[in-house]
């Protein structure tokens, strides 16, 4: 049988930064665990902050943290209830990247699938492009 994920977008809604289409998306599973981890955490009021910064093996590396409220100029997009906030600076690169949640053999976590990654490295947590 097929893998049939959905996954859920949205439109950033920021008053400082301008429009940019569908930045990122998240599949449903990514979504849950992010609820999930609210929770455990005790963070229920928080979003997740999407990021790309300098470093990793590749180059950048993909930074995934709970936010309790956006910075000014940041995008702010709402996925079932899950505040993003993404800054200006990471956006372009993360412009179509879809985040998955995946269990495998050597354990789970974030997936992103980053179309403008020219090359990753074998962890999947960094990437050139």
């Amino acid at each position: 049988m097929a893998d049939t994920q959905s996954s859920t977008t949205a439109q950033p809604h920021t008053h400082d930064a301008p429009a940019m289409p569908q930045i990122v998306s998240f599949t449903d599973k990514a979504i849950e665990s992010f609820k999930e981890a609210r929770v455990r955490e005790n963070l229920n009021e928080h979003g997740i902050r999407v990021s790309v910064v300098g470093g990793g093996c590749s180059g950048y590396q993909y930074g995934l943290d709970f936010e309790e409220k956006p910075n000014e100029g940041d995008f702010v997009l709402d996925f079932s209830g899950v505040k993003v906030f993404i800054d200006p600076m990471s956006a372009p690169y993360l412009k179509g990247t879809v985040v998955d949640y995946v269990v495998g053999f050597q354990g789970a976590g974030f997936k992103f699938s980053n179309p403008q990654a020219v090359k990753t490295c074998g962890c999947g947590s960094s990437f050139s492009a």
